[in-house]
Formats: structure tokens, C-alpha cells, sequence
């Protein structure tokens, strides 16, 4: 499916999913009423919440990545104060990165209510309704994921609602937003079919949905389940012999891919710049934490190396030909893979009790060994705190710029050491969430319902 090439949908788009108002209810949008109606219409609306994932690759960098100790802006230079305040962690509520990742997401669920909302009325193949239902939740569960990591208690929003009811709409408790997300992921199980036919590949599988659920599931300590939910992944992927076949663009959707935003750089609009581009080494903003973390041998470090693309020079694993057409980029966003699971069941694995040379040590060294680099034994990682920080390691060797790193470092409860001894910088507690947008609390105006998380 070339689920990016939305002129079709152009109007559908245009009316219904502008950023530029209360991102709680979308105005001027088109009555939904009129539009779905048919197979097409709920295929199309479909498409256009898969579509706003794209605006969010900007986000996975600017608010995971740069938050992270994988990069350091050592100066804000003409456009980038608000990125550098996010790395240096001296945002307000009035940063306009954290302002739009809002408006993107409310946006993208109000994509999602629209068809989830209507497809009850549908009047065909009830397999496809399934489908069609389960592909709209999956992303709006993905979404909400991503807010409550954010900001932790959230607006629920599960239907389309009038501008008067958004306005009194307060933020629900971090349970209840992740009970949502449960149930999206659940219901997406069931009704998702594990594969597609070519013209559909890239749509969310059982097996996306199953990973995603596994890995809410380990963000919340809930161990055992996250145990026998990505037990159901195992060896329905596969991790590709060279880790750099997994970037390569001429070899999109391989085994080692589970969920990917997709992009096509021969379409007009549908492609992207170069990710991370710089015109000078001297400027790359890895830090020296990250690069110094890889042993020679390892087969990951090209992927962070800089290389040379036309004029510019682009991390390893975002090199891609430009366009001669459109003139841009087509590097799809991998959001799920293989390693992860891996990585995820053996961080699981050990939290529910260290086995020497266990189970657990077999999927991390499929990892580490993928990598070129000696397996461990339960001689190197001799109790489960040891194990637990070869994880987290592994991570950072096997998923820079790919939207984990932060969100790791909470979940292991070790972003203050690791972000001061990556960039030098010390935080405090109440910045392992960011600040609700202060537009977003004047619109409301009623702290008792929305209020601004603590410290900002």
C-alpha cells in the first residue's frame, strides 16, 4: 500500500485536520457524517491517521532524541532556541516543539475517533470493519503512548466532542490513559491480520500491535504480561545478518521491521530533508558518550558515522539518494523491530528474577553477537543490576536517533546519571515530564481539571 500518496484525500485532509486550533476539537472540519460512507471513505480516513505519523518523526527527534544523551547542541543558533532549551532542560510551557507534538497528536486521535467513531454504521465485509477499527486504534493507542510518556496525566478523548465539551475537559490520571491504551492494543490484536498483500504492506499487523502492547506493558512494570505478549513475537521476525540491510532504502519492510512510518520520496510532499544533515563534521551532534560507547568491532558504529551525501553529510543508517524529481529524501521511520523485542524479553526476563545464562541471556547476546561483539556469560553479568545495565547499554549501541533513548532512561530510572554524564547536565525529578503547552492551559482555564504538571 502506498498509503502516503494522499491527493485523493487532499480535502478530506485539508478540512478536517488543520494543527491550527483548540487541538482538543478540531474546527472547520468536515461533517463526518457526510464523508464516511463507504469502503473507500473509511479506507481513506484509514490512511489519513496513518498519514499524521509523519508529522511526528520531527517530534521523535526534537523531543526524545535531543532530550537525550545521544545528542548535544553546545549553542541555539537562528531557529533552534527552543531545540536547545529541550537539551539543555530549560523549557517552559511556552516551548513551540512541545506545543506542536501536542497539537500533532490530538490532532492525529481526533483522526482516529473519526473512523472508530463512524465504523459502527459501516455496511461492509465485517472482517474489513474489523480491520479498519483495529488499524485506527492501533495508531491512537501509539499516540496516547506517547502523550502520557510526555505528560503523564492526559486528556481522554474517544469520540469526536464539540468545542464546548473540549473546553471542559480535564486531564485524566496516567491509569487511565494507559487503560485506554490497553484496549486499543487488545482490540488490535485480535482483529489485525498478521500479514498483507503487497499492495497493503506497511498497514499495522497483530504482530505490530503485540509489540507495542509488550512494550506498554514493560514502560509500566507489568513484567509478566509484558513476558507473554512479545513471547507471541518470537520468531515471527527475523534479525538481518548485516544490521545495516535493516536501513537500507531499496530494502524496506524487511524481517527485521515490524512498524514503520512510510515515506516516498518520488511523491511530491510524501518525501522528507535529510535527517541529521550537517555541511561540517565538526558540528555532528553526537556526543562523545555515544561515540566513544562502541568497540571498534562493532559492525552499529558506521550506522552513526557520518557520510557523505551530495554536498552534506548524513548519520549512516539515514543515507538515502536524493530524488531527482522532488528532490528529497525517502528513509521510512522504523518505530518497531526485531531487536527490540528481543531487547525488551530480556530486560522482562531478568526484572522477574536473574537466571545465569538463562533465556534471557540468549535473546540479548542474539543482539550483541548480530553486532559482531563476544556473548555474554553469566561470568560478565553475574546479578540481575548488571544484567539490567547491559541492557540499557545494548540499547544505546543498537537504537541511536530511532526514538528510545529517553524514553529508556525513565524506564530504568537512570536519566539523571546518564544525562549528566552525557552532556553535563543535572535535572531534577519533575523534568522527566514536560510541561502541558500554557496555550493549551488558558484555553481550558480551570486548574482544577488542567492544571500544569509540577515544577513548571
Amino acid at each position: 500500500m502506498r498509503k502516503y500518496s494522499l491527493l485523493i484525500l487532499s480535502l478530506f485532509v485539508i478540512l478536517s485536520c488543520n494543527d491550527d486550533f483548540v487541538e482538543l476539537f478540531p474546527e472547520n472540519n468536515l461533517s463526518s457524517g457526510e464523508f464516511y460512507k463507504t469502503q473507500q471513505d473509511f479506507n481513506a480516513g484509514v490512511i489519513a491517521a496513518y498519514a499524521k505519523l509523519q508529522g511526528q518523526v520531527g517530534i521523535y527527534f526534537e523531543l526524545i532524541e535531543w532530550r537525550s544523551d545521544n545528542l548535544d547542541l553546545l549553542a541555539p543558533t537562528a531557529g533552534d532556541q527552543d531545540r536547545f532549551n529541550i537539551n539543555k532542560f530549560q523549557e517552559t510551557s511556552a516551548n513551540e516543539e512541545i506545543r506542536n507534538a501536542w497539537a500533532n497528536f490530538y490532532n492525529g486521535i481526533f483522526r482516529c475517533n473519526q473512523v472508530i467513531s463512524n465504523i459502527p454504521n459501516a455496511d461492509f465485509d465485517q472482517e474489513l470493519v474489523n480491520q479498519y477499527e483495529a488499524e485506527a486504534r492501533f495508531v491512537r493507542a501509539l499516540t496516547y503512548f506517547n502523550v502520557v510518556r510526555f505528560w503523564g496525566d492526559a486528556p481522554i478523548v474517544l469520540s469526536p466532542i464539540t468545542q464546548e465539551e473540549s473546553l471542559t475537559l480535564g486531564r485524566s490520571p496516567v491509569e487511565d490513559v494507559y487503560n485506554v491504551i490497553e484496549e486499543d492494543l487488545l482490540f488490535a490484536v485480535e482483529n489485525l491480520p498478521a500479514s498483507y498483500s503487497q499492495q497493503n504492506v506497511g498497514r499495522a499487523t497483530s504482530g505490530a500491535a503485540r509489540t507495542l502492547l509488550g512494550k506498554v506493558y514493560l514502560t509500566q512494570g507489568k513484567y509478566e504480561d509484558c513476558i507473554n505478549t512479545l513471547n507471541q513475537v518470537l520468531n515471527q521476525y527475523q534479525l538481518l545478518d548485516d544490521v545495516a540491510d535493516v536501513f537500507d532504502t531499496n530494502n524496506k519492510e524487511n524481517q527485521e521491521i515490524i512498524f514503520s512510518i512510510r515515506f516516498d520520496k518520488e511523491i511530491q510532499g510524501e518525501g522528507h530533508g535529510l535527517w541529521f544533515a550537517v555541511t561540517d563534521i565538526s558540528i555532528s551532534p553526537l556526543t562523545n558518550k555515544l561515540l566513544s560507547a562502541y568497540d571498534e568491532e562493532d559492525n552499529r558504529l558506521p550506522l552513526i558515522t557520518y557520510q557523505t551525501v551530495d554536498n552534506r553529510l548524513a548519520p549512516g543508517k539515514f543515507v538515502d539518494e536524493e530524488s531527482e524529481v522532488t528532490q528529497n529524501f525517502g528513509n521510512d521511520y522504523i518505530l518497531l523491530r526485531y531487536a527490540d523485542v528481543l531487547l525488551m524479553y530480556a530486560e522482562a526476563l531478568n526484572a522477574q528474577g536473574y537466571q545465569a545464562n538463562g533465556e534471557a541471556f540468549n535473546v540479548l547476546n542474539q543482539v550483541r553477537t548480530r553486532a559482531g561483539l563476544p556473548a555474554y556469560t553469566s561470568s560478565d553479568l553475574q546479578n540481575e543490576s548488571s544484567f539490567q545495565q547491559a541492557v540499557l547499554n545494548e540499547r544505546l549501541l543498537e537504537f541511536p536517533l530511532e526514538g528510545h533513548r529517553w524514553f529508556d532512561l525513565i524506564r530504568t530510572n537512570t536519566a539523571t546519571e546518564e544525562i549528566q554524564s552525557g552532556i553535563g547536565v543535572s535535572i531534577q525529578n519533575y523534568q522527566l515530564l514536560y510541561p502541558v503547552p500554557q496555550s493549551e492551559i488558558e484555553k481550558i482555564n480551570n486548574p482544577e481539571i488542567f492544571y500544569q504538571n509540577e515544577g513548571y
